[in-house]
């Protein structure tokens, strides 16, 4: 062994014993008569001393030579500090050092490998070996170990079997686009990586393993953003005889769990509200309930009145911001500035402040008197002191700005705090939404979501007011994860495809392998899926997935670091059957 301990464990008590360290220099001090080296490895640091008149003077000169992030291996005695450091573990000793090895040398690293580097994004992402080498990933990377420990002994204490499903499948055209694997044994033929193991856990109820799981790799071609890779992590699980109630439970025990194992928080019962409340209250299917600031709808209050803006709208609505009638001309203008960017796309803003002499001031004040304004505060539950903020255009715009005002003044009041976790089950979501471009129905989860049992009548007559057994878990505003209770019935399940607009002959190609297996005894199940990555970085209070991945993907779906994608070379094309001149040919 090239070590008898790490660099992080090592205390007082053990003063006196001859220890050997291994590992990579954080800094090298020459203070002329001594030298100290900060020995660096994934546990700790450890300071190495070399004294003259104690150290063997080539050992001294030895260690002078030494920068940063060469690899060493030192033995010595374990002495206790002069000058303590109270911000390591290992601040009381030092190593008085007999024996030092250099294993390898380095070049200077293109930025510091310290908690706060000088090297930005891509450089890091370039050279992510380095990165990794920072305590802030590393701690990031041995969280995400401990959440991948702490989800297989939950669910495996609960009777669920790890299996794993096939990476290499067949295409289908529902949800993002799909990766793309040419198969060179059937030449011009290709395979698909998995958006999720979606069709397979299902065979596995078919196939009685009733409680499935996999911590699993899914593929998605789309953009990218600080909380989307092209491949990334599911905590896939499926389980057979089950209702909605069941799955809820089970996997609120799960968070619970995990939120209780990892960061000693304990979460009581998560609320539960509906897509359609969500929507209304909050205009988001994934609310933030760290803080009220619920919608209030002002159409009956405001509308008739001659301004033009709320008469000709589809929806008034608004919200309550407390404490914030003193907000400058500046701030309120700040505000419009903010609702009128492309990306949040409402008019304009209209403001009513509540002053604490029980009057009012707004920037409608043209149109509405003291006592219609005061009805606006009323039904907004205003209190003195407080600030109403509203919005007026086509509902579901409305809606989307307001939901990202709400979001922007939770944040200036600091009210989204990282250390508040506030879970949900948003329930009962639309089984189908109308998408005017292509005009016909699209599955909002996927074509295999179960619809509500007192709703299936209205398929054929009423597909969009149909409610789906789906559920999402929402914390502190963000999608944990969601999944649904399942068809199981070959003829609902075609009654479903035919919703969606595929042809006999298309639900054939496409799922045949799955309505088939529903006619051998397929069971009642249904299933959930976490974004594992997104989990991770919710657990350490960080939106930001990136770090999370060992080795992640930039904006654009490369990976600088062995720059990928690249081109192969036209012997593999051959192989393969593809090429790429064939179109600027024909």
């Amino acid at each position: 062994m090239l070590r008898t301990h790490t660099c992080g464990e090592l205390r007082i008590d053990q003063k006196g014993q001859e220890v050997t360290l291994s590992g990579w220099v954080q800094k090298q001090r020459d203070k002329g008569g001594i030298v100290y080296i900060d020995l660096r490895d994934r546990y700790g640091i450890t300071q190495l001393i070399f004294e003259e008149g104690v150290t063997n003077p080539e050992l001294i000169e030895k260690a002078k030579s030494v920068s940063r992030e060469f690899v060493l291996n030192a033995s010595g005695e374990v002495v206790e500090r002069y000058s303590k450091n109270e911000k390591i573990p290992t601040g009381d000793i030092e190593i008085r050092v007999s024996e030092l090895k250099i294993l390898n040398v380095s070049k200077t690293p293109p930025f510091t490998i310290e908690e706060e580097t000088d090297g930005g994004e891509d450089l890091r992402m370039q050279y992510r070996y380095l990165d990794i080498r920072r305590e802030a990933v590393r701690k990031k990377l041995e969280l995400r170990h401990q959440m991948m420990s702490k989800v297989r002994e939950y669910l495996t204490d609960d009777k669920f079997i790890e299996v794993e499903t096939p990476y290499l499948i067949k295409s289908t055209p529902e949800g993002a686009r799909d990766f793309i694997v040419p198969s060179r044994m059937n030449e011009g033929e290709f395979y698909a990586l998995p958006q999720s193991p979606q069709t397979f856990k299902q065979l596995l109820m078919v196939a009685g393993l009733d409680r499935y799981y996999q911590i699993v790799k899914c593929f998605r071609d789309e953009d990218l953003r600080a909380d989307r890779q092209p491949e990334f992590t599911q905590i896939d699980c499926e389980m057979a005889f089950v209702e909605q109630e069941d799955v809820l439970n089970t996997f609120e025990g799960m968070t619970k769990f995990l939120y209780k194992e990892i960061r000693d928080i304990e979460l009581g019962d998560f609320q539960r509200i509906s897509y359609e409340e969500a929507m209304e209250k909050y205009g988001s299917d994934k609310p933030d309930l760290r803080f009220g600031m619920e919608f209030n709808e002002l159409n009956d209050l405001v509308q008739g009145t001659g301004f033009v803006v709320f008469d000709s709208a589809e929806l008034v609505v608004g919200i309550n911001a407390p404490g914030c009638a003193e907000y400058s001309r500046k701030q309120l203008d700040g505000l419009t500035d903010f609702v009128k960017k492309p990306q949040i796309g409402a008019k304009g803003l209209v403001y009513v402040k509540c002053n604490e002499d029980g009057s009012f001031k707004s920037s409608v004040d043209k149109f509405f008197d003291q006592e219609g304004l005061k009805a606006w505060a009323e039904k907004m539950e205003a209190k003195p002191g407080d600030l109403l903020l509203v919005l007026a255009g086509e509902k579901d715009q409305t809606r989307k700005a307001l939901n990202e005002l709400r979001l922007e003044m939770g944040e200036r009041l600091g009210l989204r705090d990282k250390n508040n976790v506030v879970p949900l089950w948003v329930l009962d979501f639309p089984l189908v939404e109308w998408d005017e471009e292509t005009e016909r129905y699209h599955a909002m989860h996927h074509p295999f979501t179960s619809p509500k049992s007192e709703d299936i009548d209205k398929l054929d007559s009423d597909p969009g007011s149909v409610r789906a057994n789906a559920y999402d878990l929402v914390i502190n505003g963000v999608e944990a994860g969601g999944g649904s209770i399942r068809i199981h019935d070959r003829e609902l399940q075609a009654k479903m495809f035919k919703t969606l607009g595929f042809t006999k002959e298309e639900a054939e190609e496409q799922f045949g392998f799955l309505m088939g297996a529903f006619e051998y005894g397929a069971p009642p199940h249904g299933g959930i899926a976490f974004g594992f990555d997104r989990m991770c970085a919710m657990m350490a209070g960080e939106e930001s997935i990136r770090d999370f991945i060992a080795f992640p993907k930039n904006n654009s779906g490369r990976d600088t670091m062995i720059d990928s994608p690249s081109k192969i070379s036209t012997e593999q094309l051959a192989e393969l059957g593809i090429d790429l001149n064939q179109k600027s040919k024909s």
